[in-house]
């Protein structure tokens, strides 16, 4: 990296972050309704596989998904039965996700909660102490391992629920799976830190097409696809800012005024053109 002063601009777009209004228009809100911390996980697990596309399209179906299980999730997925409870989520589909498919995930947290007790004791199951790669990939795998004929009525894993499971030895940024774990594992902000085997050092970047265009205009990365390996490369430079918490500048780097410059930026990296760095810009909206 090449930016004079860019950890003073990212800590200072960090503390001057609305986090109270970033949890009106944020999926984290949704497991922030309820207050223990398996229902927690359900609850931001199925928040965070479903959010994808436009916020108020996938906060309906987030919505619609969650209202059945009452004020437990957990205790709804732990007991949960497709032949019996199914119907609950009749006509409820999102974008590639079919009725079926939304079922199905239900099905396996479920299945993962009888097998481990929690989503907490599955992913630490196969971590390794490094970054989270292990512990992810193991959770997908077992998800698409999983006989899904109760669902499906044969074992298949359709492309709508393979949506939900993407995996870092497949090369995907696995974003929406990272951000679950920052909510888990990091505490303060909007994230609950209710994980205490992870440490938040061992966390990805929730890597968009956004954040990728972002550091590689910042010099975070010079990778130029969006994949896992862009996702550690630029978490891996953020830990020179904060070794202990890097995902404290997702904050940062999703902020309005970043966004705003870089969105038709063509400095390409370069210092001296990077509007960031321009005497007299403001990157506080």
């Amino acid at each position: 990296m090449d930016f004079p002063g860019l950890k003073g601009i990212l800590d200072n777009l960090y503390r001057t972050y609305d986090f109270r209004e970033r949890l009106l228009h944020d999926p984290v809100r949704f497991p922030h309704r309820y207050r223990e911390k398996m229902d927690i996980e359900v609850a931001g697990f199925i928040a965070s596989v479903l959010a994808y596309g436009r916020v108020d399209l996938f906060s309906a179906v987030i919505d619609r998904v969650l209202e059945p299980m009452g004020e437990s999730p957990a205790g709804f997925v732990a007991s949960f039965d497709p032949g019996r409870d199914a119907r609950r989520f009749d006509g409820v589909r999102y974008r590639f996700n079919s009725t079926e498919d939304i079922v199905c995930l239900i099905y396996v947290l479920s299945a993962m909660l009888g097998k481990w007790g929690s989503l907490e004791a599955a992913f630490l199951d196969s971590y390794d102490g490094r970054d989270v790669s292990s512990a992810v990939s193991a959770v997908v795998d077992y998800a698409l391992s999983l006989d899904k004929t109760p669902v499906y009525g044969q074992g298949v894993n359709p492309p709508g629920f393979r949506q939900f499971f993407p995996s870092p030895e497949r090369g995907s940024a696995c974003k929406r799976m990272n951000l679950f774990l920052r909510w888990m594992v990091r505490r303060g902000d909007t994230d609950f830190g209710i994980w205490r085997g992870v440490p938040r050092s061992r966390l990805v970047i929730p890597l968009d097409t956004h954040i990728a265009r972002i550091g590689r205009c910042l010099g975070l990365t010079g990778r130029r696809s969006s994949d896992w390996k862009t996702a550690v490369e630029i978490t891996e430079s953020l830990k020179e800012f904060d070794p202990e918490d890097p995902l404290k500048y997702d904050f940062a780097l999703c902020h309005q005024g970043i966004m705003g410059l870089c969105r038709d930026c063509a400095c390409k990296g370069s210092p001296s053109s990077c509007p960031v760095f321009s005497p007299g810009t403001s990157l506080v909206k």
